[in-house]
């Protein structure tokens, strides 16, 4: 059998449904859905059946790493941009965390739930992109980053894109008013217009950041390996997937590949992130207490006052 050629429909997802099964794809373009033509093979665990076993198991990986990811950074104190840079990663930790439950069914499809769920997903999806543009900017100083404005700014505008995209989400899956599951075009506009000017926004405000402020070439390596990761994440599921379903028989697809290039997409982000952040280690604190360094002045002390007494 021969794969099936990708389509491409403007301001709908049927021909990107049919490729890859996205978390929307049963809430619109019909009033049952769209399935894709060629998935991966479905498991039965502990009594439950499991969707997207591969991505499961590449998602787990993704929370895994992010939050070492997460924890690294904490314990670069005095790194420039430690907290704003944080809030991304703990985007995407929700992210993953609900992409999981969504594609694999745990939540099920046929549950109420399941358009709230996926309006929520969709959220943080654009929140994601939206705090790593805002990231862009605190290299470049426009306010000093750690402060209040600084926090704020980010925490208070990813809300408002978070609450913006769930609404409109949840009206398109209920066709009200203006919004139309068959063709979910301010929907489709966010997701792949807005998102990726965002993205691309950012790595052309690092490498303008890189080339004219800092001095280090090398950054401009990671910035290159994490666009390629990403863009070859996005083809392999938009463009291949059913190619690689069918070649590979159903045991993975799309979907599987495309977790995860971008998981090493934000490893490559963070990785930017810490070869251009010099911490001062003469002012850096350490996480733990270190019970010798206290033991030994304890020593001293002792000592000091028996020499007094001699």
């Amino acid at each position: 059998m021969s794969p099936v050629p990708f389509s491409f429909h403007l301001f709908k997802f049927d021909g990107v449904c049919q490729t890859v099964a996205l978390t929307l794809c049963p809430l619109i373009g019909k009033s049952d859905g769209i399935e894709p033509l060629c998935y991966s093979r479905n498991v039965e665990f502990a009594g439950m059946l499991i969707f997207q076993p591969g991505t499961l198991i590449m998602d787990i990986i993704s929370i895994f790493m992010t939050s070492i990811m997460i924890y690294h950074i904490k314990t670069k104190y005095t790194a420039i941009g430690r907290k704003e840079i944080t809030m991304f990663f703990q985007l995407y930790l929700m992210t993953i965390l609900l992409d999981m439950l969504l594609v694999t069914s745990i939540i099920p499809k046929a549950s109420i739930l399941y358009p709230y769920f996926t309006a929520a997903h969709l959220g943080l999806i654009s929140a994601t992109f939206w705090c790593l543009l805002l990231n862009g900017f605190v290299g470049f100083q426009f306010a000093e980053d750690g402060t209040p404005i600084s926090l704020w700014s980010i925490r208070v505008t990813c809300f408002t894109i978070w609450l913006t995209v769930v609404l409109i989400s949840i009206l398109t899956f209920n066709n009200v008013g203006p919004f139309n599951y068959e063709t979910p075009m301010v929907l489709w506009i966010i997701y792949f217009l807005v998102n990726s000017a965002a993205f691309v926004i950012y790595v052309i405000m690092q490498v303008i950041l890189v080339v004219f402020t800092l001095d280090d070439p090398w950054a401009l390596g990671d910035i290159a390996f994490g666009t390629l990761f990403f863009i070859v994440g996005q083809v392999t599921m938009y463009v291949f997937s059913v190619a690689i379903c069918e070649e590979l028989k159903h045991y993975m697809d799309g979907l599987f590949l495309g977790s995860a290039f971008n998981l090493l997409a934000v490893m490559m982000v963070y990785k930017y992130w810490d070869s251009i952040t010099k911490e001062d280690l003469e002012f850096a604190l350490d996480s733990k207490p270190q019970h010798w360094q206290i033991l030994q002045q304890v020593r001293e002390e002792e000592e000091e006052k028996e020499s007094v007494y001699q």
